[in-house]
């Protein structure tokens, strides 16, 4: 982008919705649209390619919805929502959204999103926490049900019912399933928060365990326990941990 141009995505499942913001683009010489995807993957894998400057995104969409795109865009581009549904416009804005735009919506309203969303580019206020902290502040799916993780291009599901344990990295979460293990960009706690505690329990500051998979635990010489797995994997339990086991599991 230079000061005066600028480059879309357009995404939305339905092609005459796209074909709305097209036309609406289209007195805009200042802007380049790179691509129009029609459901959430391609969209990720678009953006992750190309990185607009401007992203018109539909929020219900098949597999993967808006704001799971949003969680997985690093850097988040100067996002317009555009969908048939009002319940979602408070938590759009809490997503860093630029504006909401409720189908069917006038070219003026267009005009007003398209203008906020230019300016915004201009201005550099593009940095904005991380996306899935962002996306856990927006969703209203509680507990959650699925964890989304981006791979370059590539975006895989996590079943939490696969899930063996979950270690903090830095500023990032490592989900460990059988056999293979994932990175996300999350802090522990905003994870933490985002699961059900009948199911899972933070037993260490580094670690949250799926209760499901412990089978005992262990008693160490200096009144420190651990946690064994049903794979066999040890776990360190801290002290309040271990408080909050006996509670849970008696």
């Amino acid at each position: 982008m230079t000061k005066n141009t600028f480059t879309a995505l357009i995404v939305d499942d339905e092609e005459l919705a796209r074909g709305l913001v097209r036309e609406h683009l289209q007195g805009h010489p200042e802007i380049a649209i790179q691509a129009e995807c029609a459901n959430g993957f391609e969209a990720v894998k678009a953006a992750t390619e190309q990185k607009p400057d401007l992203l018109f995104l539909d929020i219900q969409m098949p597999k993967l919805d808006g704001f799971e795109v949003l969680e997985l865009l690093d850097p988040q581009p100067a996002t317009v929502f555009i969908t048939a549904f009002d319940q979602f416009a408070i938590k759009a804005f809490e997503a860093h959204a630029v504006d909401y735009l409720l189908k069917p919506f006038s070219e003026a309203r267009f005009e007003e999103a398209l203008t906020k969303a230019k300016a915004k580019c201009l201005a550099g206020e593009l940095s904005v926490p991380r996306p899935a902290e962002l996306s856990a502040a927006a969703r209203d799916t509680w507990p959650l049900e699925r964890i989304v993780v981006r791979d370059g291009t590539k975006v895989t599901f996590i079943n939490l019912d696969k899930l063996n344990y979950i270690q903090a990295q830095d500023d990032y979460v490592e989900l460990k399933t059988e056999g293979r293990s994932y990175l996300k960009q999350q802090t522990l706690s905003s994870l933490e928060n985002q699961l059900d505690p009948k199911r899972f329990l933070r037993i260490h500051r580094s670690f949250i365990l799926p209760l499901d998979r412990l089978t005992r635990l262990e008693q160490g010489l200096t009144d420190s326990w651990t946690a064994i797995l049903r794979d066999g994997t040890k776990l360190p339990v801290s002290k309040s941990g271990y408080a909050k086991l006996k509670e849970l599991i008696g």
